[in-house]
C-alpha cells in the first residue's frame, strides 16, 4: 500500500449537506425549472448542452451575477480554480460536469470537470463504433464527424460516459499541444499490489483495464484514482505512473444527498426476482412501487447501455430512485 503522505489527496468538492427532496414532477426535458426547483437535487450530474447560464440534464443552471448581484458560482476545471472567468470560457458542449446547487433551487454554487483521460492516439479502427485507444483504455467516438480528424499520435482529452464494457463514449474530445509531455488517466483500482495495480473505469474491475506499475505499490481495491504518467502507451500492457491522486468519482455521493444522475446502463435489470436495481457506470440504481418511469417502463432497464437520467437519494451506497427518464 502507498505510504501516507504520498498519494495527493485532492478535495471533492461535493460537501455534505442536508437536503429534503421534494417533489420531482418539473424540469426534466426542459431548460428551466418549473416553480423553481426539480425538488431539491442538490447535485446533478451529466454532459453541458447549452449555456445561458449552462444546461445540465435539460436545466438551465443560473452561475455568477444571474443568481445574485456579486455571486461568484466555483467554477472547477480539472482541478484549476476558474471561477472569475465567464461560463464558455471554461466549459464546454459535450463536457461531463458535476454542478452543486442549493435544494430547491437552479442555482449553481459550483461547476466542476474532470476529463476521463488525456493522452497521445495509439490506436485508430474505425468499424460499426469508431474507435480509438488511449493510455490502455478504448474510446468511442461517437461524433463522426468528429472522428475522421484525429490522426495517431495526437494528444487529446476526452469526456463522456462508460459503458457496460468499460469502454468510454465520448461526448467530447479536445486536441491538447503536442509539446505535453505528461498523461493522465482516471479509473477504479483492481488487483492492486505491492508493485502495482489495474485500473479501469467500473468498480468492479470488468472491462477494459490497464495495468499501471507503480513502486510504492497500490491504493486499496474500489478506490477512484488519477493515475500520472510520461508513457505514451502501454508497453507490455502496463504503463509506468509518476505519482499518483485519489480523487471521488462522478457516482460518489455522500450520504442522504438528493441526486440527479446522468449516464449508461451497465449492469441491466435481471427482470426477475426482488431486487428492482440496475447499475449506471457501476452505481447500483433501486427503483419502488411509487417511482415514476419517463420515456419507457421499468422493463427499458434490461438494456445495456441505454442512456438514462435518474433522480433520487442516495441511501447506504445505493441511489434510490424516485424518478427514471429513458433516453
Amino acid at each position: 500500500m502507498i505510504p501516507a503522505g504520498l498519494i495527493s489527496r485532492l478535495r471533492t468538492g461535493i460537501p455534505l449537506l442536508s437536503l429534503a427532496f421534494l417533489s420531482l414532477s418539473c424540469g426534466i426535458g426542459g431548460t428551466d425549472f418549473a416553480g423553481g426547483g426539480t425538488g431539491g437535487t442538490g447535485i446533478s450530474t451529466g454532459v453541458v448542452s447549452g449555456f445561458g447560464s449552462v444546461v445540465v440534464n435539460g436545466v438551465h443552471f443560473r452561475t455568477d451575477n444571474n443568481v445574485a448581484p456579486g455571486f461568484r458560482t466555483e467554477k472547477k476545471i480539472n482541478g484549476a480554480d476558474k471561477s472569475l472567468e465567464r461560463d464558455k470560457d471554461v466549459f464546454a458542449e459535450g463536457m461531463v460536469v458535476t454542478v452543486r446547487h442549493g435544494a430547491g433551487d437552479n442555482n449553481a454554487q459550483g461547476i466542476e470537470y474532470r476529463d476521463n483521460l488525456r493522452g497521445p492516439i495509439a490506436v485508430i479502427a474505425s468499424g460499426e463504433d469508431n474507435i480509438i485507444e488511449v493510455l490502455g483504455q478504448t474510446v468511442v467516438v461517437e461524433n463522426a464527424a468528429t472522428f475522421p480528424s484525429l490522426k495517431q499520435n495526437d494528444i487529446v482529452e476526452v469526456s463522456g460516459f462508460v459503458d457496460n464494457a468499460g469502454r468510454i463514449r465520448a461526448a467530447y474530445i479536445l486536441p491538447v499541444s503536442p509539446s505535453t509531455q505528461e498523461f493522465e488517466v482516471k479509473g477504479f483500482v483492481s488487483v492492486s499490489s505491492s508493485t502495482g495495480f489495474r485500473l479501469g473505469p467500473l468498480p468492479d474491475g470488468s472491462g477494459t483495464t490497464v495495468m499501471v506499475s507503480y513502486p510504492l505499490g497500490g491504493p486499496a481495491n474500489n478506490t477512484f484514482v488519477q493515475v500520472v504518467t510520461t508513457d505514451r502507451e502501454p508497453v507490455g500492457g502496463s504503463i509506468t505512473a509518476t505519482r499518483i491522486e485519489i480523487l471521488a468519482a462522478r457516482t460518489d455521493f455522500p450520504e442522504n444527498i438528493a441526486v440527479d444522475l446522468e449516464g449508461l446502463v451497465t449492469t441491466p435489470w435481471t427482470g426477475s426476482g426482488n431486487d428492482l436495481s440496475f447499475e449506471v457506470e457501476g452505481k447500483r440504481v433501486q427503483w419502488r412501487e411509487n417511482t415514476e418511469f419517463v420515456g419507457g417502463t421499468r422493463n427499458d432497464a434490461q438494456q445495456t447501455n441505454r442512456k438514462v437520467q435518474v433522480q433520487g437519494t442516495n441511501i447506504g451506497g445505493v441511489l434510490s430512485a424516485a424518478r427514471i427518464v429513458f433516453r
